[in-house]
């Protein structure tokens, strides 16, 4: 069938080809039958046939074959009439030739067969005139007789064999084409693969040039640690393109849609952003207020459009700058938001242009190719753009800047627009702008452009200086509630601008390496210049300035946290315990049952993989009773298509293990009422001295913790996971010393009784507590038997069974050495504090 419909996709052009010939060919005979007084009848008979087959041909309601045996027969109707008449008996034999050439375009040698049928026919029925008529049948009408039927049937012969060859090449072309995808496939699935491998080293690589920098004080090092830090950061951000163009080149991707606000994603991407911009290129983000407050849609494929889209630009802009312009257009669905990325970089050729979104594509006119990584990234974003519903556009001219256009249909949640001010009668904003120091044009219109959008999109009215001494006329008469200057202007009057920070919200807009003075009462507001950080200073006030940031409260609401893994339960008390959130524990999926059905809970987060009964069961068995009850899945296999398993299997969300805070604080703020969530203040923690700074440092070099990196525990990332928080670590690695000789028997026993079902959990839990300490060679190897162990386990082998065990008790005898080092005395498994199975505490712990 593939086949049929590829040379029926190959040889369709042969319709038109033999309609077109038909229609000269009628005309023709039509001309010499009215010149030699031919039957006129059969010739009004031969048009109305030409006309009928360009009716079926134009309103293409019969199938092709049909309308192609249509066609065949009218014409071989005609050939008939032609051939029969005594001065074409020898002179149908070079149109039939014609005719079969024309035949062999349709691949179908039937018609092949036909032709010849016709051909013999009426040339048999002309011979059989010419003798009636009295010709005399001599050598030489004989031998041009044979002549032409040997003509005939080998022109037949030729046709057929020509699309033979045409049948067999398309028959290999379509194995080669499925061998082709096939060995595609193979190669993103290796590609992935080997992607997911190289990431967790990356990983590490950056969190431990960044714990290097804070403990060396000499500036060529850190200097060289900072370029550690920006390669791993390179190669991380490669290693993520490869996966998603290896999903779209697949046609893998899924869409995990979701609500989001504009305001995180930007903040977010901002953050991310900031390491790679350069202070001499000016980023400028402007953002219609107009836009929702919350739309739905894939948030992770939208930032990475504006991931790339942004991060493209800066990269071929060596100077001037990228004007960011994200707007919505109404539609019956919801809305288009539509992006406009505008550079003043290098530009494309109209051919590049056309080019580059081809994989792999690089532009060669002059681009930095040290910064240029492999040329995915307007490919992952066509591909993005397109499974979202959207479309996307590119301007550019060589050496004027690009102009990139992407527009996204979007689900609209809350309609509001996406930034409004609190006290908009009582402000009064002034700005000690000088745009006119920019000396890029575009630099200077980019800027214009956005604050006015700021300032009338919010209804505000802003008053616009470029020096000091309009300033200070400005401040004499009018009474500012906020103003904004650039780092460069504040600086012509330092001084001044200090005593307006004590009667106003003053913004120093600039960039990561300026700083204030000590005692300064302005605030700085790291470029680039926005509109959401615009927005959140006009809504704050002086007394304001004297809070922090908002800390996500939950007291009211009761979580239980089920995992078999002790641990994992360790880590969901000290996590849970910021958020003053009354929190119990399970270690299995029969007592969550048990203890759901005895206790009414507000949310309860579930461990994918357990032994006995999973996850997913005991979910099931707690909904039967207790329907409205949010369970959010914990695991530790975060891939692109887990979300969608999770929500089909019932649950209300997932949250990867080990747990990171946003992530988790997007889940509860999805799942809870908004009723039970409070935000509270808190002051920033007090500077240390630089003399104290540097002992403490010190001290931390000397600490028995350093000593843990020799068995591939990297602390930096243990402590991340812990929130900085060294007492809580230290339980960690307790827990998981305490935990080890019965995981380990565990291990050895199911590897030794080929328990693949539950040696595979077992390696799984591993993995996850391994990584939660910072081993992630231990880590590794434990995913990996994992994985083999899903796979049917046949690929499990005892090298790599004794490795992982011999890692494992190297870990665990380095952390006994860390503790006896302390002075701490382990408790043993017997012991109440380590066999613990519930732990429960209240807010006012």
């Amino acid at each position: 069938m593939d086949n049929k419909r590829g040379k029926d996709a190959l040889y369709r052009s042969s319709h038109l080809l033999m309609l077109v010939c038909y229609t000269i060919f009628a005309t023709i005979l039509a001309g010499e039958s009215f010149l030699l007084g031919w039957e006129m009848w059969a010739v009004l008979l031969i048009l109305l046939g030409v006309v009928l087959s360009w009716v079926i041909h134009i309103q293409q309601k019969v199938a092709e074959e049909q309308r192609l045996w249509v066609y065949s027969i009218l014409m071989m109707g005609s050939f008939f009439f032609y051939g029969i008449h005594a001065t074409s008996a020898f002179d149908i034999a070079a149109v039939m030739c014609a005719l079969l050439m024309i035949y062999t375009m349709t691949a179908n040698k039937s018609l092949i067969t036909l032709c010849q049928v016709t051909y013999f026919i009426t040339f048999f029925y002309s011979l059989v005139n010419l003798y009636r008529s009295g010709e005399v049948f001599d050598s030489l009408i004989i031998t041009r007789s044979l002549l032409h039927v040997a003509l005939i049937l080998t022109a037949g012969f030729v046709a057929r064999t020509i699309i033979d060859k045409w049948d067999e090449d398309v028959l290999n072309s379509q194995d080669e084409i499925v061998f082709l995808k096939d060995a595609t496939n193979r190669l993103n699935d290796f590609l992935a693969n080997v992607s997911h491998e190289i990431r967790t080293p990356i990983n590490a690589v950056v969190g431990l040039a960044g714990v290097c920098q804070e403990k060396v004080e000499d500036e060529e090092i850190k200097a060289d640690l900072s370029s550690i830090q920006e390669a791993g950061r390179k190669v991380a951000e490669q290693i993520s393109d490869i996966l998603d163009y290896s999903e779209i080149d697949s046609k893998r991707l899924t869409k995990n849609s979701e609500n989001y606000m504009l305001s995180s994603v930007l903040h977010d991407l901002v953050t991310q952003m900031r390491p790679y911009k350069r202070d001499d290129i000016e980023l400028v983000i402007d953002v219609s207020p107009s836009v929702p407050s919350v739309m739905h849609t894939d948030i992770g494929k939208l930032k990475k459009i504006l991931w790339h889209l942004i991060m493209n630009g800066i990269k071929y802009t060596k100077e001037g700058g990228v004007y960011v312009r994200i707007y919505s257009v109404e539609k019956e669905y919801g809305i288009n938001l539509c992006v406009e990325v505008k550079d003043t970089g290098i530009g494309m050729s109209p051919e590049e242009a056309e080019r580059v979104t081809e994989g792999f594509y690089q532009a060669n006119s002059g681009r930095d190719r040290s910064s240029s990584g492999l040329g995915l990234g307007l490919s992952i974003v066509k591909g993005f753009v397109s499974s979202l519903g959207g479309f996307m556009s590119i301007e550019s001219e060589l050496g004027k800047g690009t102009m990139v256009r992407v527009s996204v249909p979007q689900e609209i949640v809350n309609p509001e627009g996406c930034m409004s001010l609190a006290n908009k009668e009582r402000l009064c904003i002034g700005a000690f702008l000088q745009f006119e120091k920019y000396e890029n044009p575009e630099v200077r219109e980019y800027y214009n452009r956005m604050v006015r959008n700021i300032v009338s999109g919010l209804g505000v009215q802003m008053h616009w200086v470029s020096n000091a001494e309009s300033l200070k006329k400005l401040a004499s008469s009018i009474d500012m509630t906020h103003l904004f200057v650039a780092a460069e202007e504040y600086e012509t009057a330092p001084e001044y601008i200090e005593e307006l920070a004590k009667k106003m919200v003053v913004t120093v807009v600039a960039n990561k390496s300026f700083t204030l003075p000590k005692d300064s009462g302005a605030k700085i507001m790291e470029k680039p210049f926005y509109c959401f950080p615009v927005a959140m200073v006009l809504n704050t006030n002086r007394k304001d300035l004297h809070r922090a940031k908002k800390r996500m409260q939950l007291p009211d609401v009761k979580v239980l946290v089920v995992d078999d893994e002790a641990m994992n339960l360790t880590v969901a008390k000290g996590i849970f315990k910021q958020y003053k959130m009354t929190v119990k524990t399970a270690s299995s999926g029969p007592q969550a049952i048990d203890m759901a059905r005895k206790e009414d809970y507000d949310i309860i987060f579930m461990d994918h993989m357990m032994p006995g009964m999973d996850g997913v069961e005991a979910m099931k068995h707690i909904r039967e009773e207790k329907k409205d009850i949010p369970v959010v899945a914990l695991t530790a296999n975060a891939v692109s298509t887990a979300r969608e398993m999770f929500i089909r299997e019932g649950f209300d969300g997932f949250v990867s293990k080990p747990i990171e805070l946003v992530d988790l604080e997007r889940v509860m703020r999805s799942v809870l009422p908004q009723s039970k969530i409070f935000y509270v203040d808190f002051c920033e923690e007090k500077s240390i001295p630089a003399a104290e700074e540097k002992e403490e440092k010190s001290k931390v070099k000397e600490t028995p913790l350093s000593k843990l990196s020799k068995v591939g525990i990297d602390t930096s990332v243990g402590m991340h996971y812990c929130q900085d928080d060294a007492e809580f670590y230290d339980e960690l690695l307790k827990q998981f010393v305490v935990d080890a000789p019965k995981k380990r028997e565990s291990i050895v026993k199911g590897f030794e009784a080929k328990d693949v079902s539950n040696y595979t959990i077992y390696v799984h839990a591993l993995k996850s507590t391994a990584k939660t300490i910072g081993q992630a060679s231990l880590s590794e190897k434990a995913a990996r038997l994992e994985a083999l162990g899903k796979a049917g386990g046949d690929d499990i082998t005892e090298e790599m069974h004794t490795e992982l065990v011999q890692e494992y008790d190297s870990v665990v005898s380095a952390l006994q050495e860390y503790f006896k080092e302390k002075g701490i005395v382990l408790p043993t498994e017997g012991d109440d504090a380590g066999d613990e199975e519930i732990l429960e505490f209240s807010p006012e712990e």
